[in-house]
């Protein structure tokens, strides 16, 4: 379909990849990976013709179309959202005029015999075949459709384009390119503005489409949903696979394991070698054997270990001291914008060592309340942050709200005080920033390289309660799970604005869903939450009661959920003694191959002319059988768990 052949490209004499070929094939759904910086954005500007390779070339079909998504854009427009969206359909709105003119021109004629009438209705019947062959006749419907899906209410239709956020335009330039239908859509980002409603919306409606899809995503579960290839740009190369993002990191990471071993005992086999042929080149009764030693060095295919880019953003927050048990309390407390309410009469408490997850609809109040709570905006009713609290705030547009004429280092020499200025080197460092990319200017930093310096001025202060409103917008893969695991490590408090749901996974212990002003507040996980309303979809939410942590007055109901709750529990424990079967079972097996290759490595002249290939099987099969003993013990840790 697409053949992407040997292209290069460098920017300041340097190559951010070079000499990388693959093909795009109809019904592709491929995740495009890699750290922050590494060439995802620019590689699908390439594809989209939006920029040319120094070097190679891609080529397409002829009549072939590109839907393009950037990761940044800016819609500028007079028309509401719907005739926004609707213009998608560039074609049939020209023909959809012509029709409505034919049709007056004629409605205008008496003279039904003549030669001009009959060319009128002609090109009517023209015009109108071609109509209805592109969609014409579906276009309103379908553009419906794709805008609820997306999250617009039908009342919003006619809102004009300019009221609405960067976020909510992004969601007008989506719906464009879906309805365009192209052959392939390349989306950059594409969950960054949308709620888990709409992300699972966009989940169900690219599995099932009709082209091809690449994604550049830090979602790993919307990835997963949807991939069925995975291509990581590493280090100027790239590294193809056929399985979907999780999938991918097992493979790459035994392959690397397997390779890695493979080399180290070839490396100690060729040293082995070398030192005997050193050591008896001279000796005439050696002489037979150190030829022979000669000869199996020089047949050796010498194994090579691919490069792996390991730089990793390591930092943690600072030890802090302890606020209050009650660190935000509310009674009655609203906000409205002019006529538009949007919170009403809210009453809750977070306790010191809460970690709340804000979830809901764009537009229900999420980030409202948390520019309340950390005094951003103000409102009706009564809020009270408690004793010997420390705030922190992590705004949607902290990394946009940085000096864009400023460097990296200048930007934490501003705000650095005391002994902090000592050390702002150091962390800069540990946010990937050395050498000269601390002199670079903010301006032509990547998104993911602008959310890190703008997590980094939040590390300066140490504060005891932290409000954090997107903060994996942009960020790579494994800066994602590195700061999950500082925040696991954080000692106050913390709230959570996000849909990513495997980063919410495992961090957040209370959720407060917004919807319709108000926030239904539930005590567990964001899986436990989207199970125990028992939905695939948040949609599914809309038009249920509204609930209150889930606690049931009514007996019946309490004695059904426990029963559920014990069903789900038996299914998991027969599931994970399943896997520990089955990988009993492999460890056996393992173990008897990796003894049968025991008694040949014990005997080296049966098998000195297949040297590598024995000692490649060998690693391949002691890899696997640490792989599988790793994942035993996990299971068994996991099983024990299950039944306490």
């Amino acid at each position: 379909m697409i053949s992407i052949n040997n292209i290069s490209i460098q920017f300041g004499g340097e190559y951010l990849f070079k000499d990388i070929s693959f093909n795009i094939n109809d019904k592709d759904r491929i995740g495009l990976v890699g750290k922050n910086g590494a060439g995802k954005t620019t590689l699908m500007k390439l594809i989209a013709s939006h920029i040319k390779p120094d070097e190679g070339n891609i080529s397409y079909p002829s009549d072939f179309k590109i839907g393009y998504l950037p990761q940044e854009m800016d819609l500028r427009s007079d028309k509401t959202i719907f005739n926004e969206a609707l213009s998608a359909f560039s074609e049939a709105l020209v023909l959809k005029n012509n029709i409505d003119t034919l049709t007056y021109l004629i409605s205008k004629r008496k003279d039904f015999k003549s030669e001009e009438y009959l060319k009128l209705i002609t090109k009517l019947n023209e015009v109108n075949d071609r109509f209805l062959l592109i969609g014409g006749n579906t276009m309103e419907p379908e553009t419906e459709k794709i805008l609820k899906g997306l999250g617009f209410t039908k009342e919003e239709f006619n809102r004009n384009v300019e009221e609405l956020s960067g976020g909510w335009k992004m969601r007008i330039v989506l719906a464009k390119i879906l309805l365009k239908n192209p052959d392939v859509i390349l989306l950059d980002e594409p969950t960054n503005h949308l709620d888990i409603e709409s992300i699972q919306w966009l989940e169900g409606f690219l599995k099932n489409y009709k082209g091809a899809v690449i994604l550049v995503s830090h979602d790993r579960i919307f990835l997963d949903n949807i991939t069925n290839r995975t291509i990581e740009i590493s280090l100027g190369s790239i590294h193809n696979y056929k399985v979907s993002y999780s999938e991918y990191e097992k493979l790459r990471a035994l392959q690397y394991e397997q390779q890695l071993a493979a080399y180290n005992n070839q490396q100690k086999q060729i040293n082995e070698t070398e030192k005997f042929i050193s050591r008896f080149r001279y000796q005439a009764t050696k002489a037979k054997q150190v030829q022979s030693k000669i000869k199996i060095l020089k047949k050796i295919d010498r194994i090579q270990v691919d490069k792996i880019d390991k730089t990793a953003v390591h930092f943690s927050f600072p030890e802090v001291q302890n606020s209050g048990s009650i660190v935000v309390s509310a009674e009655k407390l609203s906000k409205s914008f002019g006529e538009k309410k949007v919170l009403n009469n809210l009453d809750f408490v977070i306790r010191r060592g809460d970690f709340v997850a804000f979830v809901g609809k764009n537009g229900e109040g999420k980030s409202t309340l948390s520019k309340i709570i950390t005094g951003r905006l103000d409102y009706k009713g009564d809020l009270k942050i408690g004793h010997n609290v420390k705030i922190g705030y992590y705004a949607q547009d902290s990394a946009k709200s940085l000096d864009q004429n400023k460097t990296v280092f200048e930007t934490i020499d501003d705000i650095a005080v005391g002994d902090i200025r000592t050390k702002i080197r150091n962390i800069l460092g540990g946010f990937l920033f050395s050498n000269d990319a601390i002199d670079k200017k903010v301006s032509v930093l990547s998104g993911g390289e602008k959310s890190r310096l703008a997590l980094a001025k939040l590390l300066l202060t140490p504060v005891n309660f932290m409000v954090l409103d997107e903060p994996t917008n942009h960020l790579d893969m494994q800066t994602k799970d590195i700061l999950k695991k500082a925040l696991l490590q954080y000692k106050g408090t913390l709230i959570i604005v996000s849909h990513d749901r495997d980063f919410l996974h495992g961090l957040c212990t209370k959720v407060f869903e917004f919807k319709n002003h108000v926030i239904n507040k539930y005590e567990g996980d964001i899986f436990e939450f989207i199970e125990h309303k028992k939905i695939k979809s948040l949609k599914e939410l809309e038009g249920k009661k509204v609930f209150n942590s889930f606690v049931s007055t009514d007996k019946k109901s309490e004695n059904k959920v426990r029963y559920e709750k014990k069903k789900e529990l038996d299914r998991n424990i027969r599931r994970i003694k399943n896997k520990l079967k089955s990988c009993e079972n492999k460890i056996e097996e393992l173990e008897k191959k990796l003894k049968a290759y025991d008694d040949i490595l014990a005997d080296p002249q049966s098998f000195k002319d297949n040297i590598n290939i024995v000692f490649d099987d060998y690693n391949k099969i002691k890899v696997k059988l640490d792989f599988e003993m790793q994942r035993w013990e996990d299971l068994s840790i996991e099983l024990e768990n299950q039944e306490n």
